[in-house]
Order: structure tokens, then C-alpha cells, then sequence
């Protein structure tokens, strides 16, 4: 039993027809109709009647047909497997990254990373985490570059780094303290990213929300990103959490409005995510390490840290 006689086998079966099958393989039909013979005589049962026109699986070959079917899927995804372990540093790689990521991590290291891998085609898309845990499944996404942990079985994490939350824009109390309180933050000064957005829910699990107290004035308003956040803080006061690396792009002025979290200071973990079963170990391991070698060194450790849980709240 060979994998050739398994597409000859296939072939038949989708064209109903030996003719047409062998001249789709490129093969005579008497080579197609011996190899096949050959393997019904190996397995002992006929694969097919040819009695019938056009020609018809028996019941036991219909079975034979789908696992032969399955065979050659795994097989191709092995060759797969083996094309990438000999170019891991070429052909495509599609990362998906979530909005409030991309802005600011990606100018940090992507053109270096380009640089060191030119036969390497980056393609990079901003999605939200739902798309891009689809996508990744879908085989459509290589990586993801999201906030973890997702508790997913079929995924696989990789963590990245650590980045703090701080409070930007204080109102009130808020002002008064050097070190915030989560639970010290007003809801009705409060402004959010929109649904979806997996920082959205971390704010939540990070304040103590539920979904039923949104129904602030403030709170008709969902931004789409964080620098819509800071405008709305700067434009119309209220306050707003953001990460670490947001922070970077402040003016000096914007500087003086944010406030540290007191201890365990909320942090979002972020990670590269891919299925379990992808097979550039090595690709993979150049993305992580130029990702880790520009980031902080105080970012890489969780310490006496809070990571802010991305699972929605349900009431």
C-alpha cells in the first residue's frame, strides 16, 4: 500500500470514472486500474463495482475511501511540517494583533525584525481577540500578539512581558493620592473602551464592575482606542486606564496626569499565541526574542503584580 494508489483510489471515487480518473493523474488506465486492483488484493475487499455505471464505492470501499482520505490530509500536512523546518526564516508569516498592542509595540521592534529576515513576508492585521482566536484556528493567522491567559487547550502562550496599568486623568479623591485604589475610581468619570476590545474587560475585572453598572451618563460613549480615551480625558476630564506603553507617547503635560495603581499594581500579561501543533519552533522563537529584547527589563517578571483577568463579566 502506497500513498499514490490511496489518490487513485480518491480519484475514481470523485470522478466515477477510471478514464477520467487516471487522465486527472496523469497516469493510463490500465496502470490506475492495476494499482488499485493491487490494493483491494492487499486489504482483501473490493473497493469499488465496476459493474455499475458510473461506477460506485461498495459499502466497505466507501469506508476505505474516507480514511484514505484522511491519510493523504495528514501526509500533506507533513510535508508541510518539513518544508517549514527547512525555511523558517522565509516565506509568509500572518500576525494578528490586538488594538490596544499594535501602536505602540509594533514601531518598536517590526522594522528591525524585517531587517534581520528578508526572505520573510510579514503580514499584520488589527483584531480584536474573538477574531483573531478564530482566525488562528481557522489556519488563517500564524501568531496572535494578545493579552493572555485565554484558557484554550488547542493554544498555546508564550509570555511576552508584563505591562502596568495606570490611572490617566484624576478627578476628586483621586487626585489627592499618590498610589489609586481600583475600587477609589469613580464610574461616573469613568470612560471605556467599546465591547470586545479584551482590555475593556480587564478595566472591569480590574474595578470590580459588572456589566449592569454601566449605565453612567458617562458610560454611552465606548471608545474605539485608547488615544480616543485620552482625548475624551483631555477634552472633557473623567478618567481612563491605559498600559505602560501608551504612556511613552504622552506630552510632558499628559505626563502629569497619570496615577500609578497602588500594590499588587494591575498589569495585563501579553504573549505570542499559536496553536499548539504549529510547526516554526524556530520562527517562532526569532519573533519572541526580538520582541523580549526591546521591551524593559521590569516588564518581564511578574512580580508582586496583579495580572487583570480578560474573561467578560456575565452580570
Amino acid at each position: 500500500m502506497n500513498l499514490q494508489q490511496l489518490e487513485y483510489v480518491i480519484a475514481v471515487d470523485k470522478y466515477r470514472h477510471f478514464a477520467k480518473a487516471a487522465e486527472h493523474c496523469y497516469v493510463t488506465q490500465p496502470t490506475l486500474s492495476m494499482m488499485i486492483q493491487k490494493l483491494e488484493e492487499e486489504l482483501e475487499l473490493k473497493i469499488f463495482d465496476r459493474n455499475k455505471k458510473p461506477v460506485q464505492p461498495t459499502k466497505e470501499g466507501a469506508e476505505v475511501i474516507e480514511r484514505a482520505k484522511e491519510l493523504l490530509l495528514k501526509a500533506e500536512s507533513l510535508k508541510e511540517y518539513a518544508m517549514h523546518l527547512k525555511v523558517e526564516t522565509a516565506g509568509e508569516l500572518h500576525l494578528g494583533v490586538i488594538p490596544t498592542i499594535a501602536p505602540y509595540l509594533l514601531p518598536m521592534f517590526l522594522m528591525k525584525f524585517t531587517e534581520a529576515y528578508p526572505d520573510l513576508k510579514v503580514y499584520i492585521k488589527e483584531m480584536l481577540t474573538g477574531d483573531i482566536i478564530s482566525k488562528l484556528k481557522s489556519g488563517e493567522l500564524d501568531v496572535g500578539l494578545l493579552a493572555t491567559p485565554l484558557s484554550d487547550h488547542t493554544l498555546e502562550e508564550r509570555v511576552l512581558y508584563y505591562e502596568e496599568f495606570y490611572a490617566y486623568g484624576s478627578t476628586g479623591k483621586q487626585k489627592k493620592n499618590k498610589l489609586l485604589l481600583p475600587k477609589e475610581i469613580d464610574l461616573n468619570q469613568l470612560w471605556l473602551l467599546e465591547e470586545g476590545h479584551c482590555m475593556r474587560n480587564q478595566v472591569f475585572n480590574l474595578c470590580e464592575l459588572k456589566k449592569k453598572d454601566i449605565h453612567s451618563d458617562k458610560l454611552h460613549y465606548e471608545a474605539g482606542s485608547i488615544e480616543t480615551l485620552i482625548n475624551l480625558v483631555d477634552n472633557s476630564h473623567g478618567i481612563t486606564i491605559v498600559p505602560y506603553l501608551a504612556t511613552l507617547l504622552l506630552k510632558p503635560a499628559q505626563q502629569q496626569q497619570l496615577q500609578q495603581f497602588a500594590d499588587p499594581k494591575p498589569v495585563r500579561e501579553v504573549s505570542l499565541v499559536t496553536m499548539k501543533n504549529f510547526p516554526r519552533k524556530k520562527l517562532l522563537d526569532n519573533l519572541y526574542a526580538s520582541i523580549t529584547g526591546i521591551v524593559p527589563p521590569f516588564m518581564k517578571a511578574s512580580g508582586k503584580k496583579q495580572v487583570a483577568s480578560i474573561d467578560d463579566i456575565l452580570d
